[in-house]
């Protein structure tokens, strides 16, 4: 058994609004908008990476679990914008927290790597206790800034979400994962010479089809209603994905959370940022939750928690 205990987000300062972004792209910022529901992302500064955006959002995480981070017995990294591949930001970010024995993995896999280390974290909680779950991205290296890279570039930003998934209490159970993944059509999203690639109409149409279904599989080996559901937290991909998913599932939209507005697509940080956002406002919990993400590889999958 495992809980989620709490979370944490960072975002970096500065702010690039589709007016700013638009002339770069030979576009204009109302069709930025139109296309992807986003209004502005936040951009990294020159001295932050993937690993200081992580430690920050685990710092707050830890402050929010009112715990050291000498209490934590695992961490696990999600990132498809590592500034290096091996090693990874785990380790790093582990030891800007004075850990020098903790194990500490990294999770390669854009958008979808954090849904993945949750629905990890809840099997290895058992033996290793407090599990830190990491998302962190600096998106806004891997795209191109041109008109040749418009379809991209206006989607991604930069931040990092963390969560602790405890083996013993927190304010929600988590039920139950599911995770897929089809090598066979991976080659719609990669990052490949430090620059991400992505057929953005196939990503659209797979995830549209894929995370409704995993969704409702998930409920329904649960007994679980999808009118029940308090709130789903998506990976923040783009408004019209969230649009069609919840029309897919018969589920009002306003039981899907967005942010996608302000910070764009932050890939495996988006859906723990959303998470730390509702969390935040929303303490109490009158049902259930679900996690789900789509991303490289490709891999997809929800994960359930139950209230305490």
């Amino acid at each position: 058994m495992a809980y989620l205990r709490a979370f944490g987000s960072w975002l970096p300062e500065r702010i690039v609004t589709n007016e700013e972004l638009a002339p770069q792209l030979g576009c204009t910022p109302e069709w930025i908008l139109e296309m992807s529901g986003i209004r502005e992302r936040r951009y990294a500064a020159a001295d932050e990476s993937v690993a200081t955006l992580g430690l920050r959002a685990a710092e707050k995480c830890l402050s929010n679990a009112g715990i050291a981070a000498s209490d934590i017995g695992f961490i696990l990294v999600a990132s498809g914008s590592s500034e290096r591949f091996c090693p990874g930001p785990a380790s790093e970010i582990a030891a800007k927290l004075g850990l020098t024995a903790t194990p500490a993995l990294d999770i390669p896999v854009a958008s979808a790597g954090s849904l993945i280390g949750l629905a990890l974290a809840s099997q290895l909680a058992q033996q290793y206790g407090r599990m830190l779950v990491i998302g962190a991205e600096v998106m806004s290296r891997r795209v191109s800034l041109t008109p040749e890279g418009k379809n991209t570039a206006i989607l991604f930003g930069d931040g990092a979400g963390a969560c602790l998934v405890d083996a013993n209490e927190g304010q929600l159970r988590i039920a139950d994962s599911l995770l897929s993944t089809d090598g066979s059509s991976a080659e719609i999203l990669a990052v490949e010479n430090g620059q991400l690639r992505m057929e953005g109409q196939s990503v659209i149409l797979q995830a549209a089809r894929k995370l409704p279904r995993a969704i409702s599989d998930l409920l329904a080996r649960n007994s679980v209603a999808a009118e029940s559901v308090e709130k789903f937290l998506l990976h923040q991909a783009n408004l019209n994905l969230i649009t069609r998913i919840a029309a897919s599932l018969k589920a009002p939209a306003e039981k899907f959370f967005t942010n996608i507005d302000r910070y764009g697509n932050t890939s495996a940080a988006s859906m723990l940022i959303a998470a730390d956002e509702y969390f935040s406002v929303n303490p109490a919990h009158t049902g259930p939750i679900v996690f789900s993400a789509f991303g490289a590889g490709i891999n997809w999958g929800a994960l359930l928690a139950v209230p305490v």
